[in-house]
């Protein structure tokens, strides 16, 4: 899930009835609803009108492919002209696939993407949507982590934010709370001890801290089990109540007492409604979606790049490794700076 789902159906659905659109359908469950056209809904202005006002999807997520020259076939067989897929990597590569089968049993229909990643990774894209939101409830769950910290004698408020991959919502979140003693992201090459040594010290000069760290970390700091899950996606340690363990472990070791107080903003940062600049970014987007299938435009997505609202070949963002905070880059050097941690590399 991610914050602005909603709002882009709603939107996509009010641009095509605006072109005069009669039928406009929904499918629920993701691709694997794709092939059963009974679990196909009609969705009409009045029935998305404030669907926007509510987090989540009304389409309903699922995992899971298909064979997308079985989506093909149902697009053919129902007769769709104009096929929006809203998703991240995986969802855009499988949109591309179906728009190289549509071709091959010569059905003409056009297929444009709304890429969707909350992690904010897209390669070009200036950002994705819901990005903004989930940041600003992040900083909600640290600022939950500091009144816990500085209400309690010798407490480390401990955050685990979303970011498989790449922290930017741990790094954004952070430079917005501006009280962050330590964050961690799944690009560094942090030393376990090196933790260890410097919650020790902050500890015994302010007798609380705040760390925040990214889910990604479950792949760095410990090993994962290497599994995958039904979306393809590689299962992650769970980093959280791990450091956690860990650090209570140390302090016991020297003797210093501790307590942590552990928060998980995973699901509440991810099925919010879209705040105020989400918002108006998703339904932007959607027209940009809707008007680019009606100039006949397929294969493509749409997205703000340079501060222009543009459309790509689908290929571009698919066959592109996704983006990473640059170690090297002002943001960081602001994280850096924001939170005092020293060098926490290994080595």
């Amino acid at each position: 899930l991610c914050p602005g789902l909603n709002s882009v159906i709603r939107e996509i659905v009010m641009t095509l009835c605006s072109y005069g659109v009669k039928t406009v359908y929904g499918c629920k469950g993701g691709y694997m609803g794709m092939v059963k056209p009974e679990k196909w809904i009609t969705l009409t202005p009045d029935g998305v009108r404030n669907i926007h006002m509510a987090g989540g999807t009304v389409l309903v997520s699922d995992r899971g492919n298909p064979p997308h020259i079985e989506i093909a076939k149902t697009l053919q067989k129902m007769k769709i002209t104009q096929y929006f897929v809203i998703g991240g990597d995986g969802t855009q590569t499988g949109a591309f696939d179906t728009f190289k089968c549509t071709q091959q049993i010569n059905h003409e229909v056009a297929v444009v993407g709304v890429p969707k990643t909350i992690d904010n990774d897209i390669q070009i894209m200036d950002r994705s949507f819901g990005f903004n939101t989930a940041c600003e409830n992040a900083v909600e769950a640290i600022e939950t982590a500091y009144v816990e910290a500085t209400s309690n004698t010798n407490c480390i408020g401990l955050v685990k934010l979303m970011g498989r991959h790449c922290g930017f919502i741990a790094l954004r979140a952070t430079l917005a709370a501006r009280n962050v003693d330590i964050c961690l992201l799944p690009e560094m090459d942090v030393s376990l001890p090196k933790i260890f040594t410097h919650c020790l010290k902050l500890m015994r000069e302010q007798r609380h801290a705040v760390i925040v760290v990214a889910e990604g970390c479950g792949d760095t700091l410990l090993e994962s089990s290497g599994e995958h899950d039904a979306g393809g996606n590689k299962k992650l340690s769970d980093v959280g109540p791990w450091l956690r363990d860990q650090l209570l472990w140390y302090f016991k070791k020297m003797q210093t007492p501790l307590t942590i107080k552990y928060i998980d903003p995973t699901y509440s940062i991810r099925a919010v409604p879209a705040n105020a600049n989400d918002s108006v970014y998703c339904s932007v987007l959607a027209q940009h979606a809707v008007h680019c299938a009606m100039a006949g435009y397929t294969g493509v997505v749409v997205g703000k790049v340079d501060e222009r609202f543009v459309m790509l070949p689908t290929h571009v963002i698919t066959k592109s490794p996704g983006r990473k905070v640059d170690l090297a880059g002002r943001n960081f050097q602001r994280m850096l700076s924001t939170t005092g941690q020293p060098n926490l590399a290994r080595g």
